[in-house]
């Protein structure tokens, strides 16, 4: 036992630590752990784990993106609050998900599923081509290209307050008090935001949450928006959109 290499990829460092200390309390060994990405990819690229743990929202974004950048050659066991592509992979491979906050006897099933599959009959081609599949398919963007003159800028989706349309042109506002504008409606942007952090409140805003300054009640039970570095005076979220806004930000 004390020879298993664990790894726990999550983002939210209490969760993690709490995981590591049931790991063990039921005598497995500590596990490493990894918070983002990149670091995941650095750390696989050099390490063979015996099981890695895998939340599906990371702070960079979907923890897919690692199969992307490295050869991944063990069980995984996914934890989520929401994400369907982790039931999924669960399904297709027989390994286990466990929803968060995770419940020790769930953390021991899945355990004890784990040791009795055999290292030679996990398919790991199957999960990496279904995962493969998943990212071409649904994946959302992190990153956008912006022109500004002959210079190309890449902005990161988590320093974006908001995406706006004026004048028949569609802009975004970045953390840094930038404005840029873009190729994009914000239809074909709407499908490309993860919405676990963007959401559309209008059809003239989409609105990063963790930007957000302040939230008023507005009439007809509506909410007035104030973004964090930003001037725009009417960002009321629509009638329609409403409750959904309200569930939305408690998720």
């Amino acid at each position: 036992m004390n020879k298993l290499n664990l790894v726990i990829i999550e983002d939210e460092k209490p969760a993690a630590r709490r995981l590591n200390r049931m790991l063990q309390k039921n005598n497995y060994p500590e596990a490493f752990l990894l918070h983002d990405i990149q670091s995941s990819i650095e750390y696989l690229n050099k390490n063979t784990p015996d099981l890695i743990f895998l939340d599906v929202q990371l702070s960079d974004g979907l923890s897919f993106e690692i199969f992307t950048d490295v050869e991944v050659n063990c069980p995984i066991i996914f934890t989520t609050a929401y994400d369907e592509f982790a039931i999924q992979a669960f399904q297709l491979n027989s390994i286990d998900y466990l929803l968060k906050p995770v419940e020790e006897d769930k953390l021991m099933q899945a355990l004890y599923k784990w040791e009795r599959i055999k290292q030679d009959a996990f398919n790991v081609d199957e999960l990496r081509n279904f995962l493969g599949f998943q990212i071409k398919k649904s994946s959302y963007k992190n990153r956008f290209t912006v022109q500004v003159g002959h210079k190309i800028i890449v902005v990161e989706a988590k320093d974006i307050i908001v995406f706006y349309s004026e004048n028949k042109s569609t802009f975004l506002l970045t953390s840094s008090g930038r404005t840029y504008d873009l190729d994009s409606s914000l239809d074909q942007l709407e499908n490309k935001l993860n919405p676990i952090v963007f959401f559309r409140i209008s059809r003239k805003y989409i609105i990063h949450k963790n930007h957000i300054q302040e939230i008023y009640a507005h009439t007809n039970s509506r909410c007035k928006v104030k973004m964090q570095k930003s001037d725009f005076q009417n960002m009321i979220v629509s009638r329609e959109r409403t409750k959904e806004f309200k569930v939305w930000l408690e998720e």
